[in-house]
């Protein structure tokens, strides 16, 4: 289950019905192409199946993402605890160093900003979900473990 605000799923919508465009004017695509003759040598027939194959796998994965989110009522997160949305000050036991982040869903589309953005799927951000201020939690990262302490939820 991936965790998702309402608009990350209005955007994952809209990208759904845009496919599903894209995908009418391919088969015309493909229609037109196959009109020409000769399929063997006919560039632009197996151009316009190629991207209508690249498309249809778009739909399905938007489609079988959609079966597995679940929006979240911002309104109802709790404040004292990281959950999606929440930007949370991690002291890094290991070296002491302090950093911000934001636990944001997957979809996040947003510039830059002087906090890491950690996905609510990524191994830190699984690792601070539904954890309180002081808790030291233990994230297991290619690089080997870290311990992470959650100084404030900031926001």
């Amino acid at each position: 289950m991936e965790f998702v605000t309402a608009a990350d799923k209005e955007r994952l919508e809209r990208q759904l019905a845009e496919a599903r465009a894209l995908d009418r004017s391919l088969v015309d695509r493909i229609a037109e192409a196959r009109a020409q003759g000769d399929l063997r040598e006919n560039a632009d027939y197996h151009a316009a199946r190629e991207d209508k194959a690249h498309n249809d796998r778009k739909i399905k994965e938007l489609e079988d993402r959609l079966t597995r989110i679940k929006v979240v009522d911002e309104s109802e997160m709790p404040t004292d605890m990281v959950f999606l949305g929440a930007m949370v000050r991690i002291r890094d036991e290991g070296s002491g160093a302090e950093e911000v982040y934001k636990l944001v869903s997957s979809l996040s589309e947003d510039g830059d900003f002087e906090y890491r953005e950690v996905t609510s799927t990524s191994p830190i951000g699984e690792a601070l979900m539904k954890v309180r201020v002081g808790v030291t939690v233990r994230v297991n990262l290619p690089r080997g473990e870290r311990r992470l302490t959650v100084v404030e939820i900031i926001g």
